[in-house]
């Protein structure tokens, strides 16, 4: 199966999550099994869940992480036995989500999609009054991870990153200021000792349609969304910033074998509560994502998706986003990069 077939079918798949989510309150409408009320919230001994669960996602409907929480709603209702459903609440990379989960009550009736740049990538842009911290939630479980590849157009006459070197004047997209998009081109090009200026877009669409148009020489966008024009040839992969090169383009080397091995960024995303809600709780929600991510059909839509599965214990993704925020700031102050000024 090509990646634009399987693409397609990924379409379909998701077109038909998104009409039951759309289906009652704007949100997935659940089936009758699943263990729903076997839990207790902890707080004056009511059952979990007690009644529809939200999903709050940060970002604007149709994107990846739109369409990832939809697919995971959609067969975690089944299990919960209550509707869950999605609320876009898009703005900051998901800081605004990220507040309004905040204020929710703690209790596992509230959850998002929580995008890992924000909480190790854009507090290294924004003020520490603004800043997300990851600890100060409860993480439910990993989802997934998506590669960022560095493109250019099949025009321009830039076939490898060495290319790059030497340039009088060389401009980058980004989908944002704070953004794996960024910082990943801003560390490639610090190693490399290569002047570049910054060219924000909102999201990767725009950056995309910048590049195929030459107003941008390179940019890095998330592997999936660049997928269908690399494999039209109407992009040129130069490589990918994750740390193994990806199953769907494994002619396409990382940075790392390029000879950057700073250039390592990739997009987590992770299912999170608010701070301080009851272990069962969170074990029934744990529960509940397990079963989505066995099933066949969420398989199928993350592997057409490029995804790459990082669906590991809440406490893990703590632990490791914590440390990307203190590896990428070292890296940002070693290759004086400013993320905040674009």
């Amino acid at each position: 199966m090509t990646w634009t077939t399987a693409r397609r079918a990924a379409a379909a798949l998701t077109t038909a999550a998104l009409g039951v989510a759309l289906t009652g309150c704007g949100g997935n409408v659940g089936g009758g099994g699943g263990g729903g009320g076997d839990a207790t919230a902890g707080e004056g001994g009511a059952a979990f869940p007690d009644g529809p669960v939200t999903m709050l996602v940060g970002q604007d409907p149709g994107g990846s992480t739109d369409l990832i929480g939809r697919a995971l709603a959609d067969i975690a209702s089944d299990e919960l036995g209550v509707p869950v459903s999605v609320e876009n609440v898009p703005g900051a990379n998901g800081a605004i989500a990220a507040e309004q989960l905040a204020q929710a009550e703690p209790d596992g009736q509230t959850i998002m999609v929580f995008v890992g740049s924000l909480a190790y990538i854009t507090p290294l842009a924004v003020g520490e009054e603004e800043a997300v911290d990851i600890t100060d939630y409860t993480v439910v479980t990993g989802i997934s991870q998506d590669d960022y590849v560095l493109v250019t157009s099949a025009d321009s006459g830039i076939t490898s990153v060495d290319d790059l070197a030497g340039r009088d004047s060389l401009s980058y997209g980004t989908t944002g200021v704070g953004t794996g998009s960024q910082l990943s081109t801003a560390l490639l090009l610090g190693e490399a000792g290569v002047e570049g200026t910054a060219v924000p877009f909102d999201g990767g669409s725009p950056t995309l349609t910048a590049v195929l148009g030459g107003q941008v020489d390179i940019a890095s966008v998330q592997l999936g969304e660049a997928a269908e024009q690399i494999e039209a040839g109407e992009l040129t992969p130069l490589v990918t910033f994750a740390d193994e090169r990806n199953e769907g383009f494994p002619d396409v080397p990382t940075a790392e074998e390029a000879g950057y091995p700073s250039a390592v960024v990739q997009q987590s995303r992770a299912v999170v509560a608010p701070g301080g809600t009851p272990e069962e709780a969170v074990s029934t929600l744990r529960d509940a994502f397990d079963a989505a991510f066995a099933d066949p059909s969420y398989q199928e839509f993350n592997s057409s998706r490029l995804l790459v599965p990082n669906e590991v214990a809440g406490e893990e993704v703590t632990t490791a986003w914590t440390e990307n925020l203190s590896s990428y700031g070292a890296l940002a102050d070693e290759y004086g990069i400013e993320l905040g000024e674009q």
